[in-house]
């Protein structure tokens, strides 16, 4: 199974267009439940190409966005090069680089299932201040309720070079470990992107698992997903349905 830190390398692109941001309701959830203020410092751990670490920015933190992969990284700074109070850092959830009792929010957005659990706790124990706050996010799939999801789920499935191995379910037990002995709260929120086709197409890619143009299976894959857009768009655009999922809670 490729590196964690290097999956993503050949499909910076396709992320940066294609992949989803977060829905703005999480920064007015977190005021009300864990009293976030723009005087906050946040840590975004495995920041990627940006999408969560802007969602806090536009709200005034400042944040330092930790990513281990060096292209993904330099997506971010790019993406974030307007922004004073943003700081990126080559680092990983286990070692963050950042001092000791340095930030009030570790944030995760579509990461957290890719830590090494115990030795992330033992860094984000270190760096947080006292009554500091962890926030995990992720983008799910709304596979229930739509058939444009349900079919590019099972096209996943069907030839995802090791989408098996990687897929990463939520799972409750790895998230009352992180917080435990103490409980964290939970709260969902509907969200979607509409794509034409190359979107569609393009979200596919993103996905480390997806095969790329020239493997085996690529294909007869673009051409089952072009099925299952002809079969739901209206007037050439498709939805496509996630429920963003947060989990909070002090350590």
């Amino acid at each position: 199974m490729i590196d964690p830190t290097t999956r993503f390398t050949t499909r910076v692109e396709n992320y940066v267009k294609y992949r989803p941001s977060y829905p703005a309701a999480i920064i007015t959830l977190l005021e009300t439940e864990c009293g976030l203020t723009s005087e906050h410092i946040v840590a975004d751990i495995g920041s990627g190409t940006g999408f969560m670490t802007e969602l806090f920015l536009t709200h005034g933190n400042k944040v330092f966005g930790v990513e281990p992969n060096a292209e993904m990284r330099a997506a971010g700074e790019r993406l974030l090069s307007t922004y004073p109070s943003f700081v990126s850092v080559s680092g990983t959830a286990e070692v963050t680089t950042l001092p000791n009792n340095s930030v009030d929010f570790i944030v995760a957005g579509q990461a957290f299932h890719w830590f090494n659990r115990g030795a992330a706790r033992l860094e984000f124990k270190r760096i947080l201040k006292t009554g500091g706050w962890v926030v995990l996010v992720w983008n799910g799939f709304r596979v229930e309720t739509s058939a444009v999801v349900r079919g590019y789920h099972d096209l996943l499935v069907k030839y995802g070079t090791d989408y098996k191995e990687v897929s990463r379910e939520i799972e409750t037990c790895d998230i009352e470990a992180l917080f435990s002995p103490r409980e964290f709260r939970q709260a969902r929120f509907p969200f979607k992107q509409v794509f034409d086709f190359e979107g569609l197409k393009g979200r596919l890619l993103s996905a480390s698992y997806a095969p790329q143009p020239g493997d085996r299976g690529y294909e007869a894959m673009i051409g089952e997903l072009r099925a299952i857009f002809d079969a739901n768009q209206q007037n050439g655009k498709v939805d496509f349905d996630y429920e963003t999922e947060v989990y909070y809670g002090q350590l």
